[in-house]
């Protein structure tokens, strides 16, 4: 069983930034892809960002290219996501994903373990 612990949402204006962390356990780290996703108020849940087992490969999603960037460190079980230049419409429940996969995927039905979520608001 893999055990994800999503850290550092919170409440920012518009143009500031937040860092996301996602603490793993249970499992050997290295051995996932990982992703973040969000989910907004009456809005399914999407794809932000992924990243393979060793992180040479990562996906973004267009919404967030050029302002979000994910990384991971294998050593620390950890997953983060710098989150820079922040919208109102970012606005949603952040969540952490694990694939027992080597590729990242950006679709949520490929990831086999989720975190509880960590919220991120931004005012305007």
């Amino acid at each position: 069983q893999v055990q994800l612990v999503e850290s550092g949402g919170g409440l920012v204006q518009a143009g500031g930034s937040l860092r996301l962390s996602c603490a793993v356990s249970g499992r050997t780290f290295s051995s996932y892809a990982m992703g973040w996703f969000r989910q907004a108020p009456g809005k399914e849940r999407e794809s932000v960002a992924t990243i393979s087992r060793v992180g040479g490969i990562t996906y973004y999603d267009d919404s967030v290219k050029g302002r979000f960037a994910i990384s991971r460190d294998n050593a620390k079980n950890t997953m983060y996501l710098q989150m820079n230049s922040l919208k109102p419409e970012d606005t949603a429940v952040y969540y952490c994903a694990a694939r027992a996969a080597a590729v990242p995927t950006m679709t949520p039905v490929d990831y086999d373990y989720w975190g509880q979520g960590t919220q991120v608001t931004v005012s305007s």
